[in-house]
């Protein structure tokens, strides 16, 4: 496997910070300070900036720099509105190309969603469900959009996890979809898909509420 360039590792590590809310919405990203702790120049925290606005985890504002993109319900709206479309179109495409091998995916990583004992553990194996699911459609932009829609997926799931700790999620969904490809049945599944990715609306509202209660406490 090759080594991963500078701004590479730079973007993974403030991925992985600002999905986990450690780095919290609209949070300034010092193009300096970020440089000074990756023992690095400005060339590759600029380029790991691009990658971070390229995924919808940051964005670059007017006389306010680069900062943390919001978590905020209209985001939030507007991430699951535009992954069930994308996703579902993904999975129309996929569904006829699916072997043995990509639904053995699917149920393993059914399997490690089941199984998992805390948050981080859920998240990766969820990630890995839906890349699996689709996966087979062969069309690289779309997967990188998809990949994208998914981070922020991730940031509302942490969040929430932040707010009412964690706990064991139902993945019923999950296994119905997996089903109704058994079935040959990809209109059910895609429908599925819809109504399964819609839950996050659901869950977003509320944690964005108690976001921002907590944020107007003194």
């Amino acid at each position: 496997m090759p080594r991963a360039s500078t701004a590479e590792h730079i973007a993974r590590v403030l991925r992985d910070r600002i999905i986990c809310g450690e780095i919290p919405a609209d949070r300034a990203l010092r193009q300096d300070q970020v440089a000074q702790e990756f023992d690095s120049s400005h060339v590759p925290v600029r380029e790991a900036f691009q990658r971070l606005q390229s995924q919808g985890l940051v964005v670059t504002l007017p006389r306010r720099g680069v900062r943390v993109a919001p978590l905020d319900l209209a985001s939030i709206r507007e991430a699951v509105e535009i992954r069930a479309a994308l996703e579902g179109l993904a999975l129309r495409s996929a569904a006829p190309q699916m072997t043995e091998r990509d639904v053995a995916a699917l149920e393993a990583a059914q399997r490690q969603c089941n199984s998992a004992e805390s948050l981080e553990a859920w998240d990766a194996a969820n990630r890995a469900f839906h890349f699996a699911l689709v996966a087979p459609c062969g069309m690289p932009r779309l997967l990188s959009m998809l990949d994208s829609l998914q981070l922020a997926n991730s940031r509302v799931v942490f969040a929430a996890g932040r707010t009412t700790g964690w706990r064991p999620r139902s993945n019923h969904d999950h296994q119905l979809i997996i089903d109704a490809l058994k079935a040959g049945d990809t209109v059910r599944a895609t429908s599925l898909l819809n109504r399964h990715i819609g839950t996050m609306e659901r869950v977003g509202f509320p944690t964005v509420e108690k976001l921002g209660d907590a944020a107007a406490r003194p």
